[in-house]
């Protein structure tokens, strides 16, 4: 058969992106924005314009919030500021996107493995799923490797933890770098076009495998691909 028309190998692990795939933490993100902006004197923004930054992380949010880029007086300041916010209510709002929580009992029940790939920092990733008792069989960070997506070396630890070869992985996220980080990985990548993607972003132009726009698209395709 030409390479071209080989349909690709089953799905013997998952891999998830953790803020606006697996979990929906851009309440408690803008939560902690917000009360920073009333902390320093200025009017709160609408939770749309935040979430749509959420993805880009604690500098992007600042910038957002204050005008204040990476690099400029009192930004760090400000992002430390953000992230202890944070950090005091990191699940008050935050859960699971519904009708995931059942694609994870289906893949525990298959049995295939799962894990979590993010760029968020291992202190507000372990509270995070400590609160909402997500139990994953693998949690690549940042400082486990020192680099970040799209960086594809994150995605081969957690596959190696996994004892999956890339090939047979499926990386799931919601922004360009993690489609990036996938297809670098050589894994199958999926899209959650339900998440935190920016108004000005094209999914479609990422070269992903698929992009599910609903929780229960993503679990069917997946379905399909264990089956």
């Amino acid at each position: 058969m030409d390479s071209d028309t080989q349909q690709p190998l089953a799905v013997r692990a998952v891999l998830f992106d953790l803020d606006g795939t697996l979990v929906d933490s851009a309440p408690d993100l803008a939560a902690a924005l917000n009360r920073l902006l009333v902390e320093e004197g200025k009017a709160e923004l609408p939770y749309a314009v935040i979430r749509d930054q959420v993805s880009n992380g604690g500098n992007a949010l600042v910038e957002l919030g204050f005008g204040v880029k990476l690099g400029e007086p009192n930004q760090p300041e400000l992002r430390q500021r953000l992230l202890d916010l944070y950090q005091e209510n990191v699940a008050e709002h935050s859960s699971i996107f519904t009708g995931l929580d059942e694609l994870l009992h289906e893949l525990d029940q298959h049995p295939i493995p799962w894990g979590i790939v993010t760029n968020k920092p291992r202190i507000y990733t372990d509270l995070l799923l400590r609160e909402l008792r997500i139990k994953a069989a693998a949690v690549v960070c940042p400082e486990d490797l020192g680099v970040s997506k799209p960086d594809p070396a994150p995605l081969l630890l957690a596959a190696r933890q996994l004892a999956t070869p890339p090939e047979q992985c499926l990386y799931v996220g919601d922004h360009i770098r993690d489609i990036e980080a996938g297809r670098n990985a050589g894994m199958q990548t999926l899209v959650a076009g339900f998440g935190y993607i920016g108004i000005k972003e094209e999914p479609k132009s990422w070269g992903a495998d698929f992009i599910a726009n609903t929780v229960p698209e993503l679990n069917a395709w997946i379905r399909q691909r264990i089956a």
